[in-house]
């Protein structure tokens, strides 16, 4: 499947995009010295170590426990997220084309819906992608359809539908990007997506006991810590943070180990396959030797579609619905799908 479309199949897309209230507590780690004195440009050194993965907090959602033991290895860590000036570059070298700027066929589509859903309308198989837009009024927040829609024409370098562009935007995050897509960036600049292993570790900065990325002082509408929503979600947005959506990279104080953006602005790909039941499987008092997730796909809640793991929040979390913005939150969508709060950054072994 290239990308969901479809009003029919919508919600199939984002019912990924549960937004759960954690209380992650992260454990001290240890640390490796960096395997050479001058790393990869606008990398940082993430030395690697021990730590606590999941929540055990009682606002933890049942895919976010039980917290147990994790170590990762030391790797290299892109400072923040792939910009659209990046990307294009890319782009340029190798004239990719990504998944929302092809036309899915019927049988993708209706491979990844249940039996006896109805087919499309023809006219609905063209190129486009998902994109966020704001409520009139007060709505249900337990149907995402009232702030989602299916726009033909939205990709990378139109995210939010064909009358938008990216011009002035070169040094924000990429978005409308598939997890394909990520994979194919990466291979290009001789990288690779991080593990959720390794991208949990490396957003909890190596602070023990803390809440969130930056410490324990609680964000709100006038505290603002990352690029998250401010007002009333999703009719009013106050951006007190000075963004309506995404802002620039690296526009806010960076964790422990000086990466930017481990919270909120653009919800991040994995590597890994999203299985919502995988901590609930690890043996009792297992320790999870440097974790590459699991070896397929399993989401009760989407039995048809198989779905990549996603982290760290957006720019729209808001308290008051959203508290993604946390080192364990998970979420995942379909490797073909773009979105229009959806980016990434990549990672690099430590002997490459």
């Amino acid at each position: 499947m290239k990308k969901i479309l479809l009003p029919a199949i919508v919600l199939l897309a984002v019912v990924g995009l549960t937004y759960f209230l954690l209380r992650p507590k992260t454990a001290a780690t240890s640390s490796a010295p960096a395997p050479a004195k001058d790393g990869p440009k606008e990398m940082v050194w993430i030395p690697g170590g021990a730590f606590k993965m999941g929540s055990d907090d009682p606002m933890a959602w049942a895919e976010e426990r039980p917290a147990h033991d994790a170590r990762v290895k030391g790797f290299w860590m892109d400072i923040h997220e792939v910009t659209n000036a990046e990307f294009a570059e890319f782009v340029k070298a190798t004239g990719y084309v990504t998944d929302a700027e092809k036309a899915p066929t019927l049988e993708e589509i209706m491979a990844q819906v249940p039996p006896g859903t109805p087919p499309p309308d023809p006219k609905d198989l063209v190129p486009g992608a998902l994109v966020f837009h704001m409520a009139a009024t007060a709505v249900p927040l337990n149907d995402m359809r009232n702030w989602w829609s299916w726009k033909h024409g939205a990709d990378w370098r139109h995210p939010e539908g064909p009358e938008s562009d990216i011009s002035g935007k070169e040094n924000h995050p990429v978005v409308q990007v598939s997890w394909n897509d990520a994979q194919a960036y990466a291979k290009w600049a001789n990288k690779r997506l991080p593990t959720e292993a390794e991208w949990e570790f490396a957003a909890r900065g190596g602070l023990a006991g803390k809440n969130f990325v930056w410490g324990d002082e609680m964000p709100s509408d006038t505290k603002v810590y990352a690029n998250t929503w401010q007002g009333k979600f999703p009719v009013e947005n106050t951006k007190q943070d000075g963004y309506e959506r995404t802002a620039p990279v690296s526009s806010y104080k960076p964790n422990g180990y000086g990466l930017y953006d481990m919270a909120g602005n653009v919800w991040e790909w994995c590597q890994d396959w999203y299985d919502k039941e995988l901590y609930q499987k690890l043996p009792a008092g297992s320790v999870q030797d440097n974790p590459q997730g699991p070896s397929k796909s399993n989401d009760p809640d989407q039995p048809y579609t198989p779905l990549r793991v996603q982290k760290g929040g957006s720019f729209l979390c808001h308290d008051s619905y959203c508290w993604r913005y946390r080192p364990s939150a998970r979420q995942s969508s379909s490797p073909e799908s773009g979105m229009s709060h959806v980016g990434f950054r990549c990672v690099k072994n430590a002997d490459r």
